[in-house]
């Protein structure tokens, strides 16, 4: 399953906008307001649960200096990735668009892909704000 979010324009540098990201403290202000959970591990990673849903643990994988970031599930019960590309737009504006790609059995793709796209699209929002 992949879910594309919607590029947005954030009128910070693709540096801070990467630097905002790297921060994995930083998601929790991206989150949705129905977060049920939200702890920091360390420097790369994080877990956070929404009301409904289990708890899911986030790490680093990859990133690449003012252009991406790449977050994956630390479990392989559900394994999917998080991207963030970071466009410059200007020194001062850059675009963002958010990518999720997870393999999953069509069964818990049809139950998770709504939620998902409502996640993606709250996590862009609330960025686009930063």
């Amino acid at each position: 399953m992949e879910i594309n979010g919607n590029e947005i324009t954030v009128n910070k540098s693709a540096q801070n906008v990467f630097e905002f990201l790297s921060r994995v403290k930083n998601f929790e202000k991206l989150m949705p307001k129905n977060i049920d959970k939200f702890e920091v591990l360390g420097d790369s990673g994080f877990i956070f649960a929404l009301s409904g849903m289990p708890e899911i643990t986030l790490e680093k994988k990859s990133q690449e200096p003012n252009n991406k970031i790449v977050l994956g599930a630390k479990s392989d019960k559900l394994p999917f990735t998080l991207t963030g590309y970071i466009m410059e737009v200007t020194p001062k504006q850059c675009k963002v668009q958010l990518e999720f790609v997870g393999d999953f059995n069509p069964m818990v793709t049809m139950m998770i892909k709504a939620p998902i796209i409502k996640f993606i699209e709250t996590l862009s929002q609330n960025l686009s704000q930063i």
